[in-house]
């Protein structure tokens, strides 16, 4: 098809979908209320719908004294008997496919159900905003001249009763129309092959002959992708390969940690990074400005939020808020109900909001993922922010780390352990750890409180990790590839010391 019709169809589209954009930005609180209604309404009938009696629940307040909030174990048995081919359990309609995620490099999966509805309403009309929103803003884009080239996940055949699980990128993959394909590179039957490392090959062996404009995928895995096709085709950086690549859209991961080493792959001021926020249970937010890293919360897409305050998480004193009660820079937990037949369900994922009008957000970690052993507080948000100011001062670059703490025993004080994977490492790796202690306090005031004086913690022990450790880690483990993640921190030393292990074979 001419680049000119494409970006007259586009053009169109824009035009009548901002127009319903318009509508949640204006009236964001009546919008998320009436959708609400709408979930309840249609799974009125259902076996969750019969127990919590949706069809005389008429507020918000009723909907939230009634249902109860849940996270994954409180719903897998349901979402078992819908793998075994039950229906009418917690959505109308038969739900056939099943996110696979651990979220961490758990062996516990968790299988998210997908139904049509977040298939069509959620997942696949954020990509059409997506596209929507950059071409708004960059009305020179020649993104339809060439394809983009996707990294998503393998496929796997649950074989009862018809269901299917994979990754969601996988699941997204497979159910794309024909022209989606057609714009993409690499083909559906290399983007579904379940061997990291052979699909890895297959997709430089077919990828550096095509005119690729656009690249999308999560950050720590596409970077993988993208050297090994500079080191294949022994070329400087990718606009040697790929002339026309223009934006990068990436999520699942913080990008902060890779930016350095994508820019020098990407050396071009004029070139995009697009972020977006999805997960197996849905699609929330789209980064719509260019070189504005706050995400626009998309209010119309089949799912309700609330919000628990991070202060109080966990406590006896939690509390859940809807949209209209969040207040700016505070940490929230996300809690969700869908159009897939999750009901008031933790997502495991924190945000802090930086606009309420409209609701824009940035994602700030994972509530399990966070250190908290002594009172200090530290978040992803916290610890990535102080590992590229000490890279920075240090001239270094890092791949990939994780951190626990160190247990008070007798008279010994606590600390932080880390193990980082360094691209390029620092010259002094004491001198790095101090510039990490110092920017840790800058970034965190719980933090600077407990290391005063050493009253609390002492300063943190740095490991410089061998080449390839996480790496090697995440393949032990079969989790190579797709939506599988580094757990950055954690209250718990297992992670760690598995790491460590490796580290000093």
């Amino acid at each position: 098809m001419p680049i000119p019709i494409v970006n007259s169809i586009a053009s169109w589209f824009l035009k009548k979908r901002f127009h319903q954009i318009e509508l949640f930005l204006k009236y964001p609180v009546d919008v998320q209320n009436e959708l609400l209604q709408n979930l309840i309404y249609k799974a009125r009938f259902t076996e969750i719908g019969k127990e919590f009696d949706f069809s005389s629940i008429k507020t918000y307040r009723e909907f939230a004294e009634r249902v109860p909030i849940t996270d994954y174990e409180q719903n897998e048995a349901r979402i078992e008997r819908a793998r075994r081919g039950e229906t009418n359990i917690f959505w109308p309609t038969p739900i056939k496919w099943f996110a696979k995620s651990s979220g961490t490099t758990n062996s516990k999966s968790k299988f998210i159900p997908v139904s049509d509805d977040s298939l069509a309403d959620c997942h696949y009309a954020a990509s059409k905003d997506l596209l929507c929103m950059y071409l708004n803003n960059n009305s020179d884009s020649q993104l339809f001249v060439g394809k983009g080239l996707r990294l998503g996940g393998s496929k796997e055949l649950y074989n009862e009763n018809g269901t299917v699980y994979g990754d969601l990128s996988a699941i997204l993959i497979d159910n794309m129309p024909f022209w989606a394909e057609y714009s993409s590179t690499p083909k559906n039957e290399i983007s579904l092959l379940a061997n990291w490392e052979t699909k890895m090959q297959a997709i430089v062996n077919e990828t550096i002959w095509e005119n690729v404009t656009s690249l999308a995928g999560v950050p720590s895995w596409m970077l993988v992708l993208l050297n090994n096709v500079v080191e294949t085709t022994g070329k400087d950086n990718l606009f040697d390969i790929w002339p026309n690549l223009e934006v990068y859209f990436h999520g699942g991961v913080s990008f902060d940690p890779y930016i350095e080493q994508y820019n020098r792959l990407l050396p071009k001021d004029t070139f995009r990074y697009y972020e977006i926020y999805n997960a197996s249970e849905g699609f929330f937010a789209i980064q719509d400005r260019n070189a504005n890293k706050e995400l626009l919360l998309m209010l119309d897409y089949g799912i309700f939020y609330e919000f628990i305050p991070m202060d109080d998480y966990g406590t006896p004193s939690e509390k859940v808020i809807p949209l209209e009660e969040v207040e700016i820079n505070k940490n929230y937990a996300i809690v969700i109900t869908t159009n897939a037949g999750l009901w008031r369900y933790k997502v495991g994922d924190t945000v802090r909001f930086t606009s309420i009008n409209p609701f824009r957000i940035k994602v700030t970690g994972r509530t399990k993922h966070h250190i908290n052993a002594f009172g200090e507080e530290l978040i992803i948000e916290n610890a990535e922010a102080a590992l590229r100011k000490a890279t920075t001062l240090t001239n270094s670059e890092i791949i990939d780390y994780t951190a626990a703490p160190i247990f008070m025993e007798g008279k010994e004080k606590g600390a932080h352990e880390w193990i980082i994977e360094f691209k390029t490492p620092p010259k002094d790796c004491s001198s790095f750890m101090h510039l990490l202690d110092q920017s840790l306090q800058e970034v965190n005031s719980d933090y600077e409180a407990k290391r005063f004086n050493n009253t609390t913690l002492k300063a943190p022990t740095v490991h410089i990790a061998r080449d390839k450790l996480f790496y090697d880690w995440l393949k032990v483990k079969n989790k190579l590839g797709g939506q599988h993640k580094v757990p950055r921190l954690s209250n718990s030393r297992e992670y760690l010391e598995e790491l460590l292990n490796l580290n000093s074979q």
